[in-house]
């Protein structure tokens, strides 16, 4: 008899099987080679319904794919003339929202949205760790209303609460779900009474589940949208900031809030890393001209004295942040408007990164916050309760 005919190697099996004895092939999962040179085909919508499920499949476990994935999908979406070339910011995230959903790949997060992510996942792993008595333990929420700080009683458990639900603002400004349904409202405050007011009484443990979840989806669809997703504009009801921004008001919210909790439930707990600190230093600092210019408004704060014209350098408070995450910044006085620079320094302030940032979250007073002070004692004065005054509920 003549020699057998050797077996036929699968392209579908990465391990090269052969067919069985009535010619069906055997079920296996296509290799890694053969998955990869059909991304150009996938991104084309040329593939047939088994290559599409098969590539698909494989995007939500192989990190490099999807991110070549990405490249090729975008770059298909310009062949498109017909269309406007400013592509929408979460086209990434919504193409792979499907392929992700069964095993997220490994992504890269944006640098900006990096204290988001570490801040939700510390104090995630503070929540694992504490019993279910704790999350009744009593927490006393504070922040700066004109010149005189306000408290509010809740509990562990209405921390979590709070956070979710003003989080719930980047969420629906990147198109997800609201946690608290559509027509809720806008500002921050109103937001966590309404969700005080209709969540179970007293809230438990079973709210970790939710913002947790609502965490893990806001930093994976800024990580698969466009770069332009950092500037989109979250709204707070009376104010907004871009996302970037907004992430990183979140996460230093979300650390001052933990360390609500671990006091309340006699936890250690440490500040964010100096990288981050430092990022959410300056924030605070970006922020202040129009919180001082929002006081003198409001009748709070000492009138302008040297008005300059848009872009010009004017009267400016040195602010000096020690340890870590610390610096220099230079607050401009007058006007939003106007630059500040150390050439038009009035007055100096000099304070410790963390006992800054408490100062900025309405946890220590504007009286007893910077350590070193010299100059015009009327402008170090206005920005110190300036700077209580960003805090909120």
């Amino acid at each position: 008899m003549p020699a057998a005919a050797p077996p036929v190697a699968n392209p579908w099996s990465g391990s090269g099987s052969t067919s069985s004895g009535d010619g069906t092939p055997p079920e296996a999962a296509p290799s890694h080679t053969v998955l990869k040179s059909l991304l150009g085909a996938w991104a084309l919508s040329a593939c047939s319904a088994e290559e599409t499920a098969a590539v698909e499949e494989h995007l939500g476990d192989c990190a490099p794919c999807a991110d070549e994935a990405l490249r090729l999908r975008d770059a298909v979406a310009l062949l498109h003339t017909d269309r406007d070339l400013d592509l929408d910011p979460l086209l990434r995230f919504r193409v792979l929202e499907n392929c992700l959903g069964r095993r997220p790949a490994r992504i890269p997060v944006p640098a900006w949205a990096d204290p988001y992510d570490a801040e939700t996942a510390r104090l995630d792993a503070l929540l694992r760790d504490i019993g279910d008595s704790d999350w009744h333990a009593p927490v006393r929420l504070k922040w700066f209303e004109g010149n005189r700080q306000v408290n509010r009683r809740t509990t562990v458990a209405g921390v979590i609460g709070h956070l979710m639900s003003v989080d719930g603002l980047v969420a629906s400004a990147l198109g997800l779900a609201d946690p608290l349904g559509s027509g809720a409202p806008r500002l921050p405050a109103e937001r966590t009474e309404a969700y005080w007011s209709t969540a179970d009484r007293p809230p438990t443990r079973t709210v970790r589940k939710p913002w947790r979840e609502q965490s893990h989806a806001l930093v994976r669809t800024v990580s698969f949208a466009d770069r332009g997703v950092a500037e989109l504009s979250v709204s707070y009801g009376g104010f907004a900031l871009p996302l970037q921004d907004s992430l990183l008001d979140r996460a230093f919210e979300c650390w001052i809030h933990a360390e609500d909790i671990a006091d309340a439930v006699d936890y250690p707990y440490e500040p964010p890393s100096g990288k981050h600190l430092n990022r959410m230093i300056d924030l605070a600092a970006r922020l202040l001209p129009a919180a001082l210019a929002e006081r003198r408004r409001a009748g709070l704060a000492a009138p302008p004295k040297q008005l300059v014209t848009a872009g010009s350098p004017g009267r400016s408070l040195h602010l000096e942040v020690e340890g870590s995450g610390g610096g220099n910044w230079y607050i401009a006085l007058d006007s939003p408007a106007a630059v500040g620079s150390p050439d038009r320094s009035v007055a100096q302030v000099a304070l410790d990164g963390v006992e800054f940032c408490r100062l900025v979250a309405g946890h220590v007073s504007p009286e007893e916050a910077a350590a070193g002070q010299d100059g015009d004692r009327e402008a170090i004065r206005d920005v110190l309760f300036a700077a209580a005054s960003l805090s909120r509920i």
